[in-house]
Order: structure tokens, then sequence, then C-alpha cells
């Protein structure tokens, strides 16, 4: 009988699975896992042909940064699994990409060797930001109404991407913005999967946004608008541009000006993402806080610098992440298949690059339905809290920058109280942040 007791007492071992990827058996299902990981893929798929058709403008070799664009991703977001234990995706960020090639080398006239080596600081000025807890002493500060509107900004964030990939959206020189073609084309596409991905998600079918990314994407065919050049195909040789580094001006004031614009978008998308969909998805600590939060901006920073290494710009966690999150990816295991996704599209790239925006745009909108829920938690009859989350919320898809409505909407959040008698709600660190983030905008 004692046996009996002792034996039953005695600690369940850990699956091999919980240890690689903290994947809880009692919680999650790893056909739900693999399957969000899969849609996280494929909602981010589209960074293995736009990388590429950026960063060539530099004069980089266009093949080989197909290859290192998936490498960097693979890397990346495998650290983000294995250590952070994540269901995030990580890749060359857009954004931080044309910054590399349209600001630092064109504009500024370096060459894109000068761009890598600025990336390698970078990298490696976060991992000793991360270590030395500086990043998330930075999220600890953030006030939980901005926490909340994060999640609600990025949902809106990437539903304007979605929007535009799918030519629902286009530019306007008048209005800015302006409704796309929707009787043919694209926008009809898009149309069309909006209509078959919302019936699949009302109906709450299993795998409904990637059912609707793959159905979308097959109706494509016989409209012109999903276009196969092949099924297989070997990777590019990487030689042209593996760590092909210069630092012979690793001194100078302009690459200080460079490292430190990377350091602060970089930091701030990677900060909003986080929060903004571990919020969303209930991965917080009893104090809101995004669980393994230092893991994983230690991920981010590893995959920088690989990043780097290889021959790409900013490698930095992906909004898209959500998709596979909405989907129930809740675990590593997520990412690991994310990853997986990204080592087949090593060798089957005329497919995963045909897949249209218009295929992806449902999707997109979908989840950024999904993640403005936390808006319900914001006390919007307080103004010092509702109008800095509000502008943290409409000033991230307006500016087309998570960063931009986080350091925002902190500066309004600092000022606005400080100026209106509620000075106890705003830390030292707070004021801190606030003017540094004021400098930024002064000076960069």
């Amino acid at each position: 009988m004692a046996e009996t007791n002792t034996a039953a007492q005695a600690p369940e071992k850990k699956s091999w699975l919980a240890k690689l990827f903290g994947f809880d058996g009692s919680k999650m299902k790893v056909s739900t896992e693999i399957l969000a990981g899969i849609t996280t893929f494929l909602a981010m798929s589209y960074i293995l042909a736009v990388n590429p058709s950026i960063l060539a403008d530099t004069g980089m070799d266009k093949n080989a940064l197909f290859t290192t664009t998936a490498i960097a991703a693979i890397i990346g977001t495998l650290v983000m699994a294995i250590y952070a234990k994540l269901p995030f995706a990580l890749a060359p960020g857009m954004g931080l990409n044309a910054f590399f090639c349209y600001s630092v080398c064109l504009g500024m006239g370096y060459s894109w060797q000068f761009a890598l080596t600025a990336v390698l600081i970078e990298g490696f000025i976060f991992v000793i930001l991360t270590l030395t807890n500086v990043r998330e002493a930075i999220v600890n500060a953030l006030p939980m109404s901005m926490r909340k509107a994060i999640g609600a900004g990025i949902g809106l964030f990437i539903a304007l991407i979605g929007l535009k990939s799918g030519g629902i959206v286009v530019g306007s020189e008048a209005t800015l913005v302006d409704l796309g073609t929707l009787t043919s084309g694209p926008g009809l596409l898009s149309v069309i999967g909006l209509i078959i991905t919302g019936i699949l998600v009302i109906l709450n079918i299993p795998g409904a946004l990637l059912i609707g990314i793959i159905a979308t994407a097959l109706i494509g065919i016989p409209m012109g608008i999903t276009k196969l050049s092949g099924f297989v195909s070997a990777p590019p040789s990487i030689a042209p541009i593996f760590c092909k580094f210069d630092f012979s001006q690793v001194l100078s004031l302009d690459m200080l000006v460079v490292v430190f614009t990377f350091l602060f978008v970089d930091m701030f998308d990677t900060i909003g993402t986080l929060v903004g969909v571990t919020t969303k998805a209930d991965m917080v600590d009893e104090k809101g806080k995004p669980v393994r939060l230092n893991q994983a901006f230690l991920a981010d920073a590893i995959g920088t610098m690989a990043g780097a290494a290889l021959g790409t710009s900013t490698v930095t966690t992906y909004v898209e992440s959500a998709s596979g999150v909405a989907q129930g990816g809740r675990s590593g295991l997520t990412a690991a298949a994310t990853a997986g996704c990204f080592v087949l599209a090593l060798f089957f790239a005329p497919i995963f690059t045909a897949i249209p925006g218009s295929a992806v745009c449902p999707a997109l909108v979908i989840v950024g339905l999904f993640m403005l829920s936390p808006i319900k938690d914001i006390p919007l009859e307080d103004f010092s809290e509702s109008i800095p989350a509000y502008l943290t919320m409409i000033l991230m898809p307006m500016t087309y920058s998570i960063s931009h409505g986080i350091l925002i909407g902190l500066i309004a959040y600092v000022v606005l109280n400080l100026c209106t008698g509620k000075a106890k709600k705003v830390s030292a660190f707070m004021i801190v942040l606030a003017i540094l983030f004021i400098l930024k905008y002064i000076f960069l």
C-alpha cells in the first residue's frame, strides 16, 4: 500500500516536447500547435519574396538574399522555440529592411557592408541590454492601459497590412489612402477570401485561417493571380553576402546614428509585438507581464546577429505570429513548426512564394479583429489613461509603425499625467524614457 502511495505521489516525468518546447499536454494539442505554426508561416511567407526584392536595390545578390532570408528566419525562430518556448516567429523585419536599403545605403550613400556591420553591432548591444534586464524594465514601465492598447493597435496595423497587400486599400496622392478595385483582380480575390474565411470563423471550423489562405490561393490560379513557376529548386548560395562586414567606419558619427535608429525601431517593434500578442493570448503572469520575456528578447538579439552574419537586415519578432496564436498556438512547438516550414521553403520556393497577398489578406484582417478585444479593459472614462492608449492604437496603422505608436503613447502618458496633477502614476524611469523618446524625434 505504501508503495502504491509513493508511486502515486511521484512527480510525472515531462515529455520531450515539454522539455524542448514548453508543450503542456494537459492544455495543448500537437495538431493545433503545428497547424498554428503553418498558419504563422503562410501569413509571413511574403518576406521570402519581399526582403530580397528590397535589399537587392543596394546591390546585394537577390538569389543569395532569398536563401539568407529563410535561414535567418529558421535560426531566430528555433531559438525562440527552444530557448524562449514561445509561439512567435522571427524573420528580417519590414521597415527595418527599408531603412537599411533606402536610408542607410541609397540615402546616406554607404555600402551594404557598412549597413550589415551596423546591424551586427545593434544585435550585440541588444544582447547586453537583455542580459542586464534593461529591455524588460522598459516593458514593466508601460502602464497597463497602454499594454492593452498595444495589442489593439497591432490588430489595426495587421488589418491595414492585409488590406494593402490584398489590393482592397491603395495609396492616393489626394487622400493618402483609397479603396482599391473590388470587382476584378487582387481586390476581388481578397473579397472572396474574406467571405470564405469569415464563414469558416463564424462556423468555428478548426484551422479556419489556414484553410482560408489555401482556398483563396487556389481560387487565384484560374484568375491568373496565383502564379506557379515550378515546384522544386535548390537553394541559391549565400557566398556573395555571407559575413561581408566593413569595420572601417565603426567609430564614425553616422555609424552611431544608424545603430541607434536600428536599435530604437527594433526594440519597440519587438516590445509591441510581444506585449500585444501575449496579452491577447493571456500568456502573462499575475502582474500582466508577458511570460519568459527576457528569453524572447535574447532570441531576437541572437537572430539579429545571425542575420547580419548571413547577410540580411535586422531580424525581429513578427507581428504575423498573432495569426498562429489566434489559431491556438501557445508553445515553442508552434514556432518550431514555422521554422520547419521555412526549411521546406528553401527547396520549394516556387510554391511558397506563389501565395499572393490576396490569399493572406483575409487571415490578417480577421486576426486584426481578434486582437481588438483588450480594448474593453481600457478605462475609457479616465482620459489620463484613455488618451495615451488611443494615440498608441491609432498611430500604429496611421504611421505604419508599431514603435511610433508606443513612443508617442508613452510621451503623451507622461506629459498629460504630469500636467494634470497625477504625477504619482508616473515613475522616474517613465520620465527618463519620455525624455529620450522626445530627443529621438528631435535629433533623429
